[in-house]
C-alpha cells in the first residue's frame, strides 16, 4: 500500500460463515487474532465491509448477530441471496442503517440495495449491492438496472464500491469490466466462498472474482463435511450445519483508493488462519 495521505484503506471481509466467522473477524479486527502463517498483512483501514448474508448458523442474519457486528466495527454489511433466510430480517432491515440487500431485488423489496456512507474524516463512500442471475434465482437484469445507480452515487462521491454476489465466474469478469467502465472504485465478487488469485485494477477499479469466506478452515466452504457428503451423495435434502473447526480463516480483500479520482491505486488479497486449540494452550500456560 502506498501511504499516500489522499488515499483511503477499505478492507472488505468475504462471506462470514455462522459463529466462526464471526468471531475470526472480531478477533481480527481487536487484533487478537494470531495467525499460524505469515500473510495477514492487516493495517488499520478507513473503512470496512462484511459480506453477512451467511453470518447466523450460515442462513441470514439476526437482529442480534447484527448488532455484535457493529460494535466489532463493521461498517458497512453487504448480503446476497441468503438474507432472507431468518425471518426476523423483515423486522428489522429498513433501519439496519449498515446493512444492504441486493440491489435488483424487484421494487418495494423490503430494505435498501445501495448507501452512502461517511467516514470520520468526512470522506463519502458509496456502497451497492448485486446479485447475479446464472445459476441463480431470477432477478431483475443486473446490466439494465444498475447504470443510473452508479451513476447516482458518483454524483455524490468519486468513491463507490460494488459488491457483486454471483455464481458463474463469467458473470463476475464480464460484469466487472461493465462496472469499471462505469467509474466504480472497487468491484468484489462474494457467494462462491473460494478466495480467487486474480486481485487486480481494470479501468483503475480494484477487481477480485471472489473474496472468499471467513469461518471454519476444517470445511466445506464454512459447513461441516459430513453433512455435506450426505447431501451429495445421496441426493437426499439435509440441512448444512455450521462446521465446528479448531482452525478459523480470514479472506479479506485490501483496496486503496484515491478519495478525489475514486481510483484504485492498490489491492491485495488477506488469507490467513489461526489454530484456536494453539491459542488457548499458550493462555493455561
Amino acid at each position: 500500500m502506498t501511504g499516500d495521505e489522499q488515499n483511503i484503506k477499505i478492507l472488505f471481509f468475504g462471506d462470514l460463515v455462522g459463529r466462526p466467522g464471526r468471531f475470526a473477524v472480531r478477533d481480527f479486527l481487536n487484533g487478537t487474532f494470531v495467525s499460524s502463517n505469515t500473510l495477514q498483512p492487516f493495517n488499520p483501514s478507513t473503512f470496512t465491509i462484511a459480506n453477512v448474508e451467511n453470518a447466523s448458523h450460515g442462513f441470514g442474519l439476526t437482529e442480534k448477530n447484527y448488532n455484535e457486528l457493529s460494535e466489532y466495527g463493521i461498517d458497512c454489511m453487504t448480503s446476497g441471496n441468503h438474507i432472507w433466510d431468518k425471518k426476523e430480517i423483515f423486522n428489522y432491515i429498513d433501519k439496519a442503517d449498515k446493512l444492504i440487500r441486493p440491489f435488483n431485488y424487484p421494487e418495494n423489496t423490503p430494505g435498501v440495495g445501495s448507501r452512502i456512507f461517511e467516514t470520520e474524516n468526512g470522506v463519502k463512500i458509496g456502497v451497492i449491492n448485486v446479485l447475479g442471475r446464472v445459476f441463480m434465482a431470477p432477478v431483475e437484469s443486473q446490466w439494465t438496472v444498475v447504470k443510473d445507480e452508479i451513476e447516482r452515487l458518483k454524483s455524490i462521491t468519486p468513491v463507490v464500491i460494488v459488491d457483486f454476489h454471483a455464481e458463474a465466474t463469467a458473470e463476475k469478469i464480464c460484469f466487472g469490466k461493465f462496472c469499471s467502465e462505469l467509474g466504480v472504485s472497487a468491484f468484489l465478487g462474494t457467494h462462491t466462498h473460494v478466495q480467487t488469485a486474480d486481485e487486480q485494477i481494470i479501468n483503475n477499479t480494484g477487481y477480485i472474482t471472489d473474496a472468499g469466506f471467513c469461518g471454519a478452515a476444517e470445511s466445506v466452504i464454512g459447513m461441516d463435511y459430513k453433512t455435506s457428503l450426505n447431501r451429495f451423495t445421496t441426493v437426499i435434502p439435509e440441512r448444512y450445519d455450521v462446521a465446528d473447526s479448531n482452525v478459523v480463516q480470514i479472506n479479506a480483500v485490501e483496496v486503496e483508493i484515491n478519495q478525489v479520482s475514486g481510483h484504485t491505486v492498490a489491492i491485495k488479497r488477506v488469507f490467513c488462519y489461526a489454530d484456536k486449540s494453539k491459542k488457548e494452550e499458550e493462555n493455561e500456560k
